[in-house]
């Protein structure tokens, strides 16, 4: 039921944004070239790796002019476009490709790097696993990007014990509380 509701909802969000995907794609293009989307391994359901799609708001080779910065708002890899579609959260919508394409679920853990299996034990890793991960999720509503890396875990594992489509429901409502919040900012 969850996957028919992800492909559902994410075809639909994809056809009713698409004005704001295409100014986007114009406004990333206008202000730093190509390419406009930034393409990322990440680990995905049953640790499989996958290719995650975002709108790019770093300059192009980013590695190259800071390799050790943190992408804070202060980090000169950050374009203007760039800061605008992350304050929005609208570089995220490309993620809807994957959602359709089932890499990943509306809801669930946000996807790790390969590299950053090493940050959990056997088990958690398993558990973690376990579901599809997600554009959002219970960790981004609880604790927004302070979280610690252990805070951010237990909400996955909570999520991936506890997952319903009830939960999922508080979770977007909660999302869209949260990214109609951004927008008054």
């Amino acid at each position: 039921m969850k996957r028919v509701l992800d492909a559902v909802l994410s075809l639909a969000a994809l056809v009713l944004l698409s004005p704001v995907l295409f100014a986007a794609a114009l406004a990333c293009a206008l202000g730093d070239g190509f390419p406009v989307l930034f393409r990322q391994q990440r680990v995905g359901l049953h640790g499989r790796e996958f290719r995650m799609y975002k709108f790019r708001s770093m300059v192009r080779d980013a590695s190259a002019v800071g390799p050790h910065c943190t992408g804070g708002s202060e980090d000169p890899r950050i374009t203007r476009v760039g800061r605008w579609l992350r304050r929005s959260s609208i570089d995220e919508l490309p993620q809807l490709l994957n959602v359709l394409r089932g890499e990943m679920s509306l809801v669930g853990p946000r996807p790790d790097l390969p590299v950053q299996r090493a940050l959990y034990a056997e088990a958690e890793w398993t558990e973690r696993c376990s579901v599809r991960p997600g554009i959002t999720g219970l960790a981004q509503v609880l604790f927004r990007s302070e979280a610690t890396h252990a805070q951010r875990l237990a909400a996955d594992l909570r999520y991936a014990r506890e997952a319903s489509l009830g939960l999922d429901l508080w979770i977007m409502v909660r999302t869209l509380g949260r990214l109609g919040g951004r927008a008054a900012n």
